[in-house]
């Protein structure tokens, strides 16, 4: 961007300079002379407007490489969020056990501690029948839901889809925001101004002046 301006002000300084030549001896120039004078300024002139369609193209090169770093985070963040309330929620399951499990913990004690006094026995005849019911019963139930089933989290992906900024302006015939190579119509006039290489059927940039499809019928019919 730097090195476009640079020349763009170089050439302003050069068009200054020819400027002031021709007017100053304007009156001692032969018709060719002139001729010659002003396609030179012309020439020049050109040359500076190819210098700023070259900075208008870069600096929406750089807005969209931006919004494609903002996006990311966006996603990025959305997706640390996601994992935080995961280990929140799985952190707040671990603390809260049901009664069914203290009785299941408190039976277990008790067999450890039968089994520390070295009695030889089979657990099952340690454990009273009324005591292997409850056990059974236990075992029978099914595990309780995890709490985080009832919890809705977003997906990244939403983030990634996240509809573009409606402030944001459009261009082209398309009517899209700006993105990759886009040309710039030499009509003053023209209501779009912008446009996709894509969109008009461009995959360079050509030389010279280029009119947009609607601007070059405008011109065909005057």
């Amino acid at each position: 961007m730097r090195d476009l301006d640079t020349r763009v002000q170089r050439i302003a300084k050069n068009i200054e300079k020819l400027t002031g030549t021709y007017l100053a001896n304007v009156k001692t120039y032969t018709n060719s002379e002139r001729a010659e004078q002003l396609e030179s300024i012309r020439k020049l002139y050109e040359k500076s407007k190819e210098y700023a369609d070259d900075k208008v193209q870069l600096a929406m090169q750089t807005y969209e490489m931006v919004d494609k770093h903002i996006r990311r985070l966006d996603s990025d963040l959305a997706r640390f969020e996601s994992e935080l309330k995961v280990k929140v929620l799985n952190a707040q399951g671990s603390d809260s056990e049901g009664p069914s499990k203290k009785r299941g913990r408190k039976m277990q004690d008790k067999l450890d501690k039968k089994k520390r006094r070295g009695r030889s026995m089979s657990s099952d005849d340690e454990i009273p029948k009324s005591a292997r019911k409850k056990l059974k019963g236990q075992a029978a139930q099914p595990a309780e839901v995890p709490l985080l089933q009832s919890i809705s989290i977003s997906h990244p992906s939403d983030v990634l889809d996240m509809p573009v900024d409606p402030n944001e302006p459009t261009y082209c015939l398309c009517h899209q925001v700006s993105y990759g190579e886009m040309i710039g119509c030499d009509n003053p006039d023209c209501p779009i101004e912008w446009f996709h290489f894509t969109c008009v059927g461009l995959t360079s940039k050509p030389k010279g002046k280029w009119y947009c499809p609607k601007c070059s019928c405008d011109r065909k019919k005057k």
